[in-house]
Parts: C-alpha cells; structure tokens; sequence
C-alpha cells in the first residue's frame, strides 16, 4: 500500500481541511509538522521540492496545496494500483 503523508503547521486553514477531507475518507496518516521539526521541514523544501503546506506524499506522488479533487484522484489512482 502506497504510504500517505501529510506535511502541515500549526496555523493553516487548508492544513486543517485537508485533515478533515483525509479523516471522512478513513485515510490513517503521518502528519508532520514542518515548524515542530526542523527534519520535516528539511524534507518538504530539499526532497519534495515544496515550500507550501499542506503538501500530501502519495507514494511516489507529490501534491502541493490543498485540492480536494486533487486529493481524491490520488486516493483513487492509489487504490486501483493497489487492486492490481
């Protein structure tokens, strides 16, 4: 199963949302707070190339901002991968 991740900070409203959106899925995920942990953020700029929060990881994909259709087409895409 594809791991998801969602980076954040204290503070975000779209942090917040996209929590929710991942919480009414049933989606279980690490969240790690970029002002808590300099590593965490260390991540998000070097490795994920992102300097916004929330950004989402599933698996090899990387999405910035809070889309909830975004959000979605991840999930799904992750599923049926899963399903093969």
């Amino acid at each position: 199963m594809a791991e998801i991740v969602l980076y954040s900070q204290p503070g975000c409203s779209s942090c917040f949302v996209a929590k929710e959106f991942l919480a009414s899925h049933g989606i279980a995920f690490p969240e790690k707070d970029v002002r808590s942990d300099p590593e965490f953020l260390r991540e998000l700029v070097e490795d994920l190339k992102s300097r916004t929060t929330p950004t989402l990881v599933v698996g090899e994909q990387v999405l910035i901002g809070f889309d909830p259709d975004k959000f979605q087409a991840a999930l799904e895409k992750r599923d049926s991968e899963e399903k093969k």
